[in-house]
């Protein structure tokens, strides 16, 4: 090839590998908001799948809302996920954007990593994992765990959004009927993996049997 008198080698690519060999890998992350089990009920769902690796970033104020609020250690979320990480160590794998993922699921995503989020304020590893998802183009869903409301909240869901994420408030559904506490969580978080196109069969869906 020739542009402006100079002349480009044509580089030959006859028997490059073009099939992938990367892993499907999902990031999680749960901060300190109410709601941890949608973030260990996602990693108990993930880890039925042989080629989905996930990997954790768990806040300390998410390590005392698990104690708060279920029989779970921090120890035993952690031994859910592929891999965890330090919460402050932004130069892990995960603070990359070469580092390819799926995306990532904030669950229970608080006011302060939404705000972090929405205003790309990178001082902690799961805004900075969330920040190179979106720059990167990939799927970023927060289930944002707040109410009720005021101005500020809504503000910062609009500017996250624009930014590229998908909030998505774990509102229950109720078409489904559910009977136990557990049949609402796992709806809630078969529908977030759903946006990742993960499949998990444990969602009930609207005039499906």
């Amino acid at each position: 090839m020739c542009e402006a008198g100079i002349i480009f080698p044509t580089k030959d690519i006859t028997g490059v590998n073009t099939t992938s060999d990367t892993p499907k890998r999902l990031i999680i992350g749960i901060t300190g908001a109410s709601g941890s089990i949608y973030g260990i009920r996602a990693l108990e769902i993930l880890k039925r799948f042989p080629d989905i690796e996930t990997h954790l970033v768990l806040s300390p104020s998410g390590v005392r809302t698990i104690g708060e609020e279920t029989d779970y250690t921090a120890a035993d979320v952690a031994a859910l996920a592929t891999k965890t990480y330090n919460y402050k160590d932004i130069g892990a794998s995960i603070s990359s954007g070469s580092f390819k993922t799926l995306g990532m699921l904030v669950a229970p995503c608080s006011v302060h990593t939404l705000s972090g989020i929405a205003n790309c304020v990178d001082d902690a590893l799961v805004v900075r994992a969330a920040d190179v998802c979106l720059k990167e183009r990939r799927r970023v869903v927060l289930l944002f765990r707040e109410t009720p409301l005021h101005a500020g909240h809504i503000a910062l869901m609009d500017a996250a959004t624009r930014n590229g994420a998908i909030v998505m408030p774990p509102v229950p559904a109720f078409y489904h009927k559910p009977k136990t506490l557990d049949d609402v969580v796992n709806q809630t978080v078969g529908r977030a993996l759903d946006l990742f196109d993960l499949d998990t069969k444990m969602v009930k869906r609207w005039t499906e049997e």
